[in-house]
């Protein structure tokens, strides 16, 4: 049973809510989840406790007056709280207004005077009232005014301005849009008769493509006529009729060159919106998909439509539950994590509801009654919108500097004569600064010991009929520079995660067992081991989102590994190199940000020499040996993310990408040889034949 908020202690509550709500806890708290639980609350106390989750000043205008019901099953961000809350006041007649920065709850009526929002283009959320301006091109505005003033809300305005040939509306922001891609269908050129048809039956979203293929088809056959002289309708100016539903008031409006377009038009409308008919099937209706997934949407839709909250489990024809939905990053990161995960099959029918998901077809078959289904229909066509798609673009850059320098001189000596029976030695060898003097005379003679690298001078002496190094001195001197830039690219629709891999799969020995000394002849042991393979190189992990104003949230996990060369043999497996960035970015569309990186300056300075002698001007360097190396690092990781709105936009940066690679192809091609026959070195076809 419901917990009831009486409006006293709803207001004793804010009181409290206010007094312990500090700044610094303020950001905080709007984006802690709430739960709504106000029953027969009063309108303003309600309003007011909104106002403080969310730091904005209310005011609320003495005509509002009653109360409200408004709860939720589950937590909701703070702004989506707010939402329902306004959705349920526009059931009451109200209107919530942002207008200088302060909340102002008003009657409906009333809210189109209270507006301070005034824009050009379309405008986020939806229960916000609003003013837009539609500035029209071709068409007439005055002609349009009563065709869309059915389509505003009875409370809101349409007017028509005739000197810059503009419509300005007020109303709901959800409506504005809507009301924008009936005039983006409705004004284009070489037009004249622009038609609003009311269904009975039928609904617009599925009769629109219906009627405009039968229109299209008409009229190429009209064209087709004009060869065999025909007679023809009245030519339309090489205009193509349009036809754009409008779900709300489930209407289609159709906009023609002439009127007996238009009525070409009506005729077809008017057979094909005939009442459903009667038989076991007449509330079975199939719905095809044409960019959502069907089974996702199943789910979204049977929740939306139980009374208490879907849990986003269907349950297959197995019995085994089988989450849909999807369960987050963390979720998303793991299942992404193997790159060796075969080709699922198509997934069997969901079964249970009045909603299945068929994925074979991507369509969904709903059994509801005209009513319910009109209203399924309305929510399907807002879903099953077109997604954008965010190119990823990272760009690794790695510079890397290492110098050394190294000088040594070392000297060994025999005081006296082999013959006698006490010889004296006196000599110095170090082991910075190269090889060691004694080391390199052991192994001259064998070949197993060389000089180090870089300029050698020594000094030998014949003992005993051999010669021995009696003095070596080396100057050494290196330097080296490295510039590496990556630059993965990854492609991926909104709220997607997408991966790519680019390196090597490397076996590591994670268990081994042999036999240790069996004394037994009958028994045998089968000596194994167990190996794990990682992959090794670049690794690029990315889940955009899409904002309403245009900025991109990206979850990132980049890595960049490698096999450190000495330890490549070791029996215990090899040793990776890797450096890893995981974090949350928020970027506006097409900047460049910089996630991260290593600045890295290391210094080494190693020094033997003989105490006192090495420290005699310009002599102590006979006594001493040095070696000294300064290795910088610079890495530094850069992200751009481009959002692609529609189809010609992601075909545009295709083709950019495929000539470039077809460019550097003809400019790798090798010479023309006389000896070597084979001439030509593959070469993609040009973008107009890419296709076939």
């Amino acid at each position: 049973m419901p917990f009831r908020i009486s409006p006293a202690s709803l207001s004793l509550a804010l009181a409290l809510l206010l007094a312990t709500l500090a700044p610094a806890g303020l950001a905080q708290a709007m984006r802690d989840p709430v739960t709504l639980n106000f029953v027969d609350a009063d309108i303003g106390a309600v309003a007011r406790t909104f106002a403080s989750i969310l730091g904005r000043e209310v005011v609320v205008d003495p005509r509002v007056k009653g109360t409200i019901t408004l709860q939720t099953d589950k937590p909701l961000l703070p702004t989506v709280a707010f939402e329902r809350f306004v959705e349920t006041l526009r059931l009451s007649g109200y209107a919530v207004v942002d207008g200088a920065g302060v909340l102002k709850l008003v009657p409906e009526a009333d809210a189109k005077l209270q507006s301070d929002s005034v824009s050009q283009q379309p405008l986020p959320g939806a229960n916000q009232v609003a003013t837009q301006i539609f500035k029209l091109q071709f068409e007439n505005a005055t002609n349009l005014v009563p065709v869309l003033r059915p389509l505003v809300s009875p409370n809101n305005i349409i007017s028509a301005i005739a000197g810059s040939n503009a419509l300005v509306v007020t109303d709901y922001a959800a409506n504005l849009q809507r009301l924008g891609k009936i005039i983006a269908a409705v004004d284009v050129p070489n037009v004249t008769g622009v038609e609003l048809v009311a269904l009975r039956h039928a609904l617009a979203a599925d009769l629109a493509p219906v009627v405009q293929r039968m229109l299209d088809a008409s009229s190429s056959s009209t064209v087709g006529s004009a060869a065999t002289g025909a007679a023809q309708p009245a030519a339309e100016g090489g205009f193509r009729t349009t036809v754009a539903a409008e779900t709300r008031g489930n209407a289609l409006v159709i906009r023609a060159g002439n009127a007996a377009r238009i009525q070409l038009a009506r005729d077809i409308v008017e057979r094909l919106d005939q009442p459903s008919p009667e038989g076991p099937a007449g509330n079975i209706h199939v719905v095809y998909l044409r960019n959502a997934e069907a089974t996702r949407l199943a789910t979204v839709l049977r929740a939306a439509l139980s009374p208490t909250g879907g849990s986003g489990t269907t349950v297959p024809a197995s019995g085994t539950p089988v989450t849909t939905a999807a369960t987050g990053a963390g979720a998303a990161s793991s299942s992404s994590a193997s790159n060796t995960t075969p080709v699922q099959p198509t997934a069997p029918p969901s079964t249970g509801g009045q909603i299945q998901a068929d994925p074979a077809t991507n369509s969904l078959v709903i059994s509801a009654a005209e009513p319910q289904y009109r209203q399924l229909r309305a929510v399907i066509e807002q879903l099953d919108g077109r997604r954008a798609q965010v190119l990823v673009e990272s760009l690794i850059v790695e510079i890397s500097a290492d110098k050394a320098a190294e000088f040594s001189v070392q000297w060994q000596n025999i005081l006296g004569t082999t013959s006698s029976s006490v010889v004296g030695y006196l000599g110095t060898n170090y082991s910075v600064g190269g090889s060691n003097i004694i080391s390199l005379n052991t192994g001259l003679a064998s070949g197993t010991t060389l000089p180090s690298t870089g300029f050698n001078f020594g000094v030998g002496r014949k003992i005993d009929g051999s010669y021995v190094l009696g003095a070596l001195a080396r100057f050494f001197e290196s330097s080296g520079d490295g510039n590496v830039l990556s630059t993965p690219t990854l492609l991926t629709m909104d709220n997607e995660e997408a991966k790519i891999v680019v390196g090597q799969n490397v076996p590591f020995v994670t268990g081994q067992y042999a036999s240790t000394g069996s004394t037994s002849t009958s028994s045998s042991v089968n000596p194994f081991q167990t190996i794990e393979r990682k992959d090794v190189g670049l690794t690029l992990r990315v889940k955009p989102q899409i904002n309403e104003n245009g900025a991109v949230r990206l979850t990132i996990y980049q890595e960049v590994s490698s096999v450190q060369a000495s330890t490549a043999s070791n029996s215990n497996g090899p040793t990776t190199n890797k450096r890893s960035i995981e974090s949350n970015v928020l970027v506006q569309d097409g900047a460049v940000v910089v996630l991260g990186g290593l600045m890295q300056d290391e210094y080494a300075g190693n020094e033997e020499k003989v105490p006192g002698l090495s420290a005699v001007p310009v002599l102590g360097n006979l006594f001493r040996s040095e070696a000294r190396s300064r290795k910088k690092t610079n890495l530094v990781v850069f992200l751009r993310p481009v959002v692609m709105r529609d189809a010609a936009q992601t075909q545009a940066l295709s083709m950019d990408r495929y000539q470039m690679m077809r460019a550097a192809q003809q400019a790798a091609q090798p010479e023309a040889s006389m000896l070597a026959p084979l001439q030509g070195a593959p070469v993609l076809p040009a973008a107009s034949d890419s296709g076939r």
